[in-house]
């Protein structure tokens, strides 16, 4: 194999390995340790910035997928907005009227048209009222992939530590 083959090959290794056996922190520096002495500098900055390029795209991937999740529950938010107004408007064209012609033996044909859309619009408030609380537990920022990201960043900045 090539030196060429050889570093390519090294550098798709997984995460927390160097040629071929695993790292951990309990195992570094160990008997029994790989052996990384006869490996270029060059091959550890490359499968240091492959393994940091891997773990920012797996952090992109968390992002998606809390974007996803939130656009989802927004959806459904929004599902009640709609569903609140076509409630509304049926139940204020049907009920309506048939309130207004049983109200009328009672009061004025004027009052009691005033007093069936009153009642309606405290129904459509309400109605209002539940869609809007439900669309404020909506989070549109992916809040773990961005703490993950700082612990990543805090990372990189001391790997020691």
């Amino acid at each position: 194999m090539s030196a060429p083959d050889v570093e390519h090959s090294a550098r798709n290794e997984p995460p927390g390995r160097a040629r071929g056996r695993e790292v951990t922190p309990d195992t570094a520096g160990a008997p029994g340790a790989p052996d990384v002495s006869d490996t270029s500098v060059g091959e550890l900055i490359g499968d240091l910035t492959g393994d940091l390029s891997r773990l920012f795209r797996d952090e992109v991937e968390l992002a998606k997928a809390e974007l996803k999740e939130e656009a989802a529950k927004a959806g459904k938010a929004a599902g009640l907005y709609g569903g609140a107004g076509y409630a509304a408007g049926l139940a204020v064209l049907l009920a309506s009227l048939a309130a207004v012609f049983g109200l009328r033996h009672v009061i004025d044909l004027a009052w009691a048209a005033l007093v069936v859309t009153a009642v309606w619009a405290v129904i459509g408030a309400a109605l209002h009222s539940a869609g809007r609380k439900r669309m404020r537990t909506v989070r549109p920022t992916p809040e773990r992939a961005v703490e993950s990201l700082k612990e990543d960043a805090k990372w990189a900045r001391h790997p020691t530590n």
